[in-house]
């Protein structure tokens, strides 16, 4: 399932402490004690995607764009959400609970669950992933689907899929090893190591990455009446991040496998400071644990010629603690019937997936996923609150080869979820039906193709949507429904000309029953002393999603590369104009140009840009909206590689040290320098 990194804790003196586990000492001490053979390449672990594959040999992945390890090492993105943000389609934001979120054409991570070998990693309660926790140290790729995600994903794809597929040994001794240092007092470290003897093999993963802040920049100001941000770096920005993976298999014939995966992840952070000209949202948070624990098993078996059966079973724990203190001296805490709050999650499931060839040109794939989802909420002041959800879903996906150079794929998945455990609201239950056709057309013998998507995709609704009373402000509401997203989808992808791979797309989106709040007539008093209205989430509202995606990667000559992504979004309220989406730039684009003038040495610089994005502002008894400046990011790095399995890289990230923001005070890093070191065997 997922990845994660030792127990190397070092505690910070703002930082409150939590004893772990001594586990990495073990194994680190153990490694160090291996003499390493020969150098070895990366593998994907393919048990771990989530494909219909076709009959289309000599095609690319279609709709599911791909990022390998090679590319995410080669910009240093260390956590998922910075590594994907390259992508055409996708952005990032940061938000309040210092967490990394993801849009996908304006979708968010509710929205497009993310995936580690097609094992569902959303947290049970809000359905949110905090991106910048996952580290992609021991990934061999990312894969990402919008409209066109397959159906045999399981539930909640309303906006696409985001699978982060593990590694798989394919030497009988190889791995890696990563030391780096940076800005912000940061230090990072990475080992994998992976076993093949053929008939088993074994794969372990330890990562470990740490930061005290990082460095304010040029001209920034905090607003506040009591600033807290008035040094050059930020406060309470701190993080630690360290995972542990491991990973057994076992191949006995040509056809099967199996494979049990887990997973350790412990994270700490803080929470930096609102530092805009609002009057709210001033919270003085730290996070003491942010933990995943996970167990999973995946196997493929072929039944006979025309059959093969995939299996998942996994079971996922997730806990995490928000201190609340009273001032930014982090000194006396917060003691009442919201803090200390502790989430203590935990997902358990299975899915069933057969693949059937007897019908000549077909391949037809039939799932079923059962999903249980359990969420306990305690508080020292407060009366523990427990609860749990079924969820169901059937697949069927058929990919048809049509006329010469034609393919059809077509999808219908009914999903239904049960609230079986609730506290003090009653219980209910909610239905959805789904939808996928994609039509395929090669282009000649070079792997270009020209495609055509259409969609009907929901999401349901979180524990939280239903049931949240909003710290005493809002009514839960049992019965909302799942959100609907009609998608259509034209696109092109290939190899244009020589030394060029490229894609071009068009995207319309239309959304219904989204979750929107509305004021609700309620006993007086119920939210709020003296008021007879509460806030209610309820479907009523309408979106429309439009955009062009733009990428190319081309050889510019023998020394020369470079890669672009662009990215344009409308966005529009069709409900509710006074309602804005917020959150996502209306133009994005990233570029890289790459120059290798010898074997030993090679020059990178990037460029981030983004424009017309617009975010929430705190106000007094409302909700505000800005427009963030457009900004312009660049980064160098040069790297040095003395020999084929050793490189050295140097680079400063932020190089003109620009104040830019994602979300309203909170400013990101300044001008950054790291160093990084690396080792292939």
């Amino acid at each position: 399932m997922e990845i994660k990194p030792p127990h190397l804790r070092l505690q910070h003196p703002s930082r409150p402490h939590c004893p772990k586990r001594p586990i990495a000492l073990a194994l680190v001490a153990f490694i160090a004690s291996i003499t390493v053979p020969a150098r070895a390449a990366d593998g994907v672990f393919q048990l771990g995607t989530v494909e219909v594959n076709g009959q289309r040999p000599d095609t690319s992945d279609g709709v599911e764009a791909t990022l390998s390890q090679e590319k995410i090492a080669e910009d240093q993105h260390d956590t998922v959400g910075k590594a994907i943000a390259v992508l055409p389609g996708v952005s990032l934001s940061h938000n309040s609970r210092n967490e990394d979120t993801v849009y996908l054409r304006g979708f968010d991570s509710r929205q497009v669950p993310m995936f580690v070998d097609g094992v569902p990693l959303y947290v049970p309660y809000d359905g949110y992933v905090d991106f910048g926790r996952f580290t992609t140290f021991d990934l061999s790729e990312i894969r990402v689907a919008g409209a066109g995600a397959s159906l045999l994903y399981g539930p909640n794809t309303l906006g696409g899929a985001i699978n982060l597929v593990t590694r798989k040994p394919v030497r009988a001794f190889e791995g890696d090893m990563r030391l780096g240092v940076g800005s912000g007092s940061e230090k990072m470290g990475a080992l994998n190591l992976g076993i093949q003897q053929g008939t088993w093999y074994a794969q372990l993963g330890l990562s470990y990455l740490d930061a005290d802040g990082f460095p304010l920049p040029k001209g920034f100001k905090d607003y506040k009446a009591k600033p807290t941000d008035t040094g050059s770096q930020r406060e309470n920005a701190y993080r630690t991040d360290q995972r542990l993976s491991f990973k057994i298999g076992l191949t006995p014939n040509a056809t099967d496998e199996y494979a049990l995966g887990y997973v350790n992840q412990d994270g700490e952070k803080g929470n930096p400071v609102y530092t805009g000209q609002s009057t709210s949202g001033i919270r003085y948070w730290q996070w003491p644990y942010w933990d995943k624990d996970s167990l999973y098993f995946i196997s493929s078996t072929r039944i006979n010629e025309n059959n093969m059966l995939k299996a998942r079973v996994y079971h996922d724990t997730y806990k995490n603690s928000i201190l609340a203190f009273s001032d930014a001296s982090y000194s006396t805490q917060l003691n009442n019937t919201s803090f200390p709050s502790a989430y203590n999650d935990s997902s358990t499931g299975a899915s069933l997936e057969l693949a059937n060839y007897a019908v000549a040109n077909h391949e037809l794939h039939l799932a079923v996923h059962l999903k249980e989802d359990e969420h306990e909420d305690s508080n020292p002041s407060s009366p523990t609150k427990n609860y749990r959800d079924v969820t169901t879903s059937l697949a069927a996906e058929d990919s048809i080869a049509l006329i010469k150079n034609w393919r059809l794929r077509v999808g219908l998945s009914h999903d239904k979820r049960d609230a079986k455990k609730v506290y003090y609201w009653p219980t209910g239950s909610t239905s959805a039906t789904n939808g996928l056709l994609e039509l395929t057309r090669l282009l000649g013998d070079h792997g270009s193709e020209a495609y055509a998507i259409a969609s009907h995709k929901t999401r349901f609704p979180t524990i939280k949507d239903r049931y949240s009373a909003g710290l005493g402000s809002a009514l839960p509401n049992p019965d909302l429904k799942p959100e609907v997203a009609n998608h259509l989808e034209l696109g092109i992808q290939g190899s244009p000309w020589t030394g060029g791979k490229g894609q071009a797309d068009v995207f319309y989106s239309r959304i219904t029953d989204l979750m929107q709040n509305v004021y609700v007539a309620a006993p007086t008093g119920t939210c709020g002393v003296g008021s007879n209205l509460c806030a209610q989430a309820q479907n009523v509202g309408r979106a429309r999603n439009t955009g062009l995606e733009l990428s190319l990667d081309q050889v510019l000559a023998s020394q020369w590369t470079w890669t672009g992504a662009y990215t344009y979004l409308a966005r529009r309220n069709l409900s509710d104009s006074s309602v804005q989406l917020t959150d996502t730039p209306r133009h994005r684009l990233y570029t890289a140009l790459t120059w290798a003038p010898s074997d030993a040495w090679e020059l990178r610089t990037t460029l981030e840009a983004e424009q017309g994005r617009k975010v929430a502002v705190a106000a007094s008894g409302k909700t505000a909206y800005r427009d963030l400046g457009g900004f312009g990011i660049v980064g160098v790095k040069a790297t040095w590689k003395p020999r084929k399995d050793m490189a050295l890289d140097f680079g400063v990230n932020n190089l003109g040290d620009k104040w830019y923001e994602l979300s309203d005070g909170f400013p990101l890093p300044g001008r950054t320098w790291f160093v990084r070191g690396s080792y292939r065997f």
